[in-house]
């Protein structure tokens, strides 16, 4: 049997890859590489860069469990403090020596014989490896509305997530698609400066009052010098934040206060009666993401904003149309979220039979704990499907799976095996409970969501509290396994770093 040439192999340098990498040097498995199609770490905080760009999970709680960090200036990181953050985690673990960047991987293939993944990228490199980790993420790909004319317009137009900074929006008339998470963040920030903003509003998101102030110099060395005082502040967000998931998924009534502050949020920011109605949501709380805003009320009250609920019809040269007339406007805004659901489809995934991931999942994506998928051995997801969340950190997610793929794997080596798949009908059984369990929560409730895919099914949301997750991650059931016997081929030293 031919050997691979490395251990592990991981896509993507986010938050899910970087973490990955840190959890194999502590290992002390060195022998990997991390191929990143961008020319710098960072992920969604690399590339999000938008005005007002910031966290909306307590930073003390938004970082790795093994790498707190004293030094945030605010409760809510603001994007480029979360991208040094990481940045400083690649150097104090060693990152460094194994990135691979300019890299964009186009297709992945298991090969069966040898019982390792294949990988070329775009510039035609090829690189083999045992174990392949997807830490490519959810919300890498921007999601664009289809509107009639899009060609046609002859303005700047852009993606929140693609900001065009060179733009000078002062004195601009802008249309801004959009009123979700990235909106409520840029429009404050760009409202003072732009002569006329046309908001377009399908729904209005349910936004809480935001907790955030800085974090004062005293505090952040009382947080360097006692560390135990940090890891106590974010276990107390930790399991506030948790409590909370029950009102999602077990008791749905509870949100009703959450809604009754929503609306009292708006009715001392707004003062115009007939506004706060249009900005005040028909579905329960929680339906969709619950959103955090201090500012986001008071600008789109300001009287330079026009808040458009009209469907739009087309985009022109210089304007945009809807049922009730047509605005001219000098720039386009979509602040219209991510494609989550089929973030995979730029790149093949080929396992076992050729078989494309992307036809394994055209009815929908799901896995097994979001991190496995049947029919593709020695594969590995990070944020995967349904390990999304409305109310904790994402990266107390990522930690999870990380320690459960290792877990695996030490199983595989412990066992003589050279590969692991799921079984079939495990991987059902699994998905079935997810969406019975789906079925019952606020997220079902009737509204539509970027937590549903086309076909009105839930593949984003974990159903439960994260420590739920947690247990079910610390130990393998391998009887849902199958393991490879085929004896395991020798791959270079895993106290070597990788060179390719």
């Amino acid at each position: 049997m031919k050997k691979p040439d490395l251990e592990w192999l991981i896509v993507g340098a986010g938050f899910s890859g970087l973490g990955m990498a840190i959890a194999l040097l502590r290992e002390g498995r060195r022998n990997f590489v991390i191929l990143e199609k961008a020319e710098a770490l960072g992920g969604t905080w690399r590339d999000n860069t938008y005005p007002g760009c910031a966290c909306d999970v307590p930073s003390h709680l938004y970082s790795y469990s093994f790498e707190q960090n004293p030094r945030w200036s605010r409760l809510f990181a603001p994007q480029q403090e979360i991208w040094d953050y990481m940045e400083h985690c690649a150097d104090k673990y060693g990152v460094r020596p194994h990135f691979r960047f300019g890299q964009e991987v186009v297709r992945c293939e298991w090969d069966e014989r040898h019982s390792f993944w294949r990988v070329v990228t775009k510039s035609g490199e090829t690189f083999t490896a045992r174990y392949l980790v997807f830490g490519t993420g959810p919300l890498s790909q921007p999601s664009y509305p289809e509107i009639k004319g899009m060609d046609r317009f002859r303005g700047p137009a852009f993606h929140s997530q693609r900001w065009d900074h060179k733009f000078d929006l002062e004195g601009k008339r802008v249309a801004a698609i959009g009123t979700g998470a990235s909106a409520i963040q840029f429009v404050p920030q760009i409202q003072p400066k732009v002569k006329r903003l046309h908001l377009f509003q399908r729904t209005p998101p349910w936004i809480m009052p935001k907790p955030d102030r800085a974090v004062s110099p005293g505090v952040q060395r009382l947080f360097e010098r006692v560390p135990a005082a940090q890891r106590a502040l974010r276990n107390t967000l930790w399991t506030i934040m948790d409590l909370r998931g029950f009102g999602f998924s077990v008791a749905p009534g509870i949100l009703r206060w959450t809604e009754q502050q929503c609306i009292a949020h708006i009715e001392r920011q707004v003062p115009d009666k007939a506004l706060q109605k249009r900005l005040i949501p028909d579905y329960r709380a929680g339906c969709k993401r619950i959103l955090l805003a201090d500012d986001y009320y008071p600008a789109v009250a300001q009287p330079n904003v026009e808040l458009v609920t009209e469907p739009i019809v087309e985009l022109r040269e210089h304007s945009i149309v809807t049922r009730d007339g047509e605005r001219e406007i000098d720039a386009v805004i979509f602040g219209t979220g991510f494609r989550v659901t089929d973030f995979l489809s730029p790149m093949a995934v080929l396992g076992r039979g050729g078989r494309d991931l992307n036809d394994t999942w055209r009815n929908g994506i799901e896995g097994y704990l979001g991190t496995m998928v049947s029919g593709y051995p020695n594969f590995f997801m990070l944020l995967g499907p349904n390990t999304g969340l409305g109310h904790n950190s994402m990266i107390f997610m990522i930690e999870a799976q990380v320690h459960w793929a290792l877990q695996v794997v030490k199983g595989i080596e412990s066992r003589g095996a050279s590969s692991v798949d799921v079984r079939p009908r495990e991987q059902a059984s699994y998905n079935a409970r997810v969406q019975q369990r789906l079925s019952q929560t606020v997220w079902a409730s009737g509204c539509h969501s970027w937590y549903l895919d086309k076909n009105g099914k839930n593949t984003t949301v974990w159903p439960g509290i994260t420590a739920e997750y947690w247990l079910r991650t610390r130990r393998p059931n391998f009887a849902h396994l199958e393991l490879d016997p085929a004896p395991l081929p020798t791959v270079i030293e895993s106290g070597e770093t990788a060179t390719l």
